[in-house]
């Protein structure tokens, strides 16, 4: 579900949602349809992976983990983000964080064997040019994988962008896909990741009208799509 990533009004914003303590709630919102990615990212003990807009830090360490004998660096648009993620990794010694916009990643071609973007790419100014510079610092055989919550072939979603005090981008799967493409990606594809986590009988957020839209948000599932380099 939402979580901001853009210009200095994106920046801005995610500063404010670190300061609020939000980034640190990720982990319980989106692990549900983060796990099964992981899996099919099948990850080698020395893989490099770039996390894109990874906020608090919650999926670089969990990635951090799984590569001991690589790196993982993630990169977020909010300074503030990225104060906490590093105050939250200090045990780790191949994760690092660094600032910075997708469209200009600060790291150098052809390094990292897969890229991952969870609940992110929606609020890229420019996605196609995110996607563009995301297959720039892939070596060859590299993936990237974008995971989101919001995009236009489910419908239960559109309700968000008018909650967001941020532009969103609210693209279909196929216009994703065309943007993977476009950039130079091969064996390109999307798919949907259903959120099996349990929910509630009665909601009281803001993002839902109620517990049965939640519902059938959650079986229309995530978007996921993914290339190689």
């Amino acid at each position: 579900m939402p979580s901001p990533d853009s210009g200095s009004s994106l920046g801005e914003e995610f500063n404010r949602w670190a300061e609020a303590g939000r980034g640190e709630g990720m982990e319980q919102d989106h692990l549900p349809i983060a796990l099964p990615v992981l899996e099919k990212m099948r990850l080698a003990p020395t893989d490099n992976i770039l996390d894109v807009g990874c906020g608090a830090g919650w999926l670089s360490r969990r990635l951090a983990k799984s590569v001991p004998e690589g790196r993982v660096v993630g990169m977020d648009i909010s300074d503030e983000m990225i104060r906490h993620a590093r105050r939250a990794s200090v045990d780790f010694d191949n994760l690092m964080f660094v600032a910075g916009e997708v469209a200009q990643i600060p790291w150098q071609p052809n390094f990292f064997s897969h890229a991952i973007s969870v609940e992110s790419s929606y609020y890229w100014p420019d996605p196609a040019a995110g996607i563009k510079d995301i297959f720039r610092v892939l070596g060859d055989g590299g993936s990237a994988w974008i995971l989101i919550n919001y995009y236009r072939d489910n419908p239960h979603c559109h309700q968000w962008g008018s909650l967001l005090a941020v532009p969103t981008h609210l693209v279909s799967a196929e216009e994703w896909a065309e943007h993977f493409r476009s950039a130079g990606f091969t064996n390109v594809a999307h798919e949907r990741i259903v959120d099996r986590s349990p929910s509630p009988e009665v909601y009281t957020g803001r993002w839902f009208r109620d517990a049965e839209q939640l519902a059938a948000f959650k079986s229309e599932g995530a978007l996921l799509v993914y290339g190689i380099k």
